[in-house]
């Protein structure tokens, strides 16, 4: 079994999905005004809006801009160099500008327009490195 998508439910899929596509620097599928993708190469970021919740069961299966549960989470190349890029654009959402985390990680948090949580993490200590590459 594997995951392959995380879906975030939006008041805003045009401004969520313009956020996602800067910090990432792909550009999303847009499929219709009330859904988006951001396709990655382990996974999908899908931005739906509160109006597909009716395809679901109805508005109150889930509520837009209300988690503080999860951390949607980026494994980046270098996260220094993405913070650099970033800097600017992230500022009014900077949670923790990169720090060596224990588990060996470094990580930077920030939020996206919705307030959902967003790391973007490099392995750095050769433990943290082995887990994710096996070597």
């Amino acid at each position: 079994m594997n995951i392959v998508s995380i879906r975030i439910i939006t008041a805003d899929v045009k401004n969520l999905t313009t956020f996602y596509e800067q910090i990432t620097g792909i550009s999303a599928i847009q499929y219709t005004p009330d859904f988006a993708e951001v396709k990655m190469q382990s996974a999908t970021l899908a931005i739906g809006s509160t109006n597909t919740l009716q395809f679901f069961g109805g508005g109150e299966v889930a509520a837009s801009a209300q988690n503080r549960s999860a951390i949607i989470e980026f494994r980046v190349k270098d996260v220094d160099e993405d913070y650099q890029r970033l800097a600017k654009f992230i500022q009014p959402y900077l949670v923790q500008k990169p720090t060596i985390m224990p588990w060996g990680n470094k990580s930077l948090l920030f939020r996206d327009t919705d307030g959902n949580l967003v790391n973007f993490f490099t392995p750095v200590t050769p433990e943290a490195i082995k887990k994710f590459d096996g070597v």
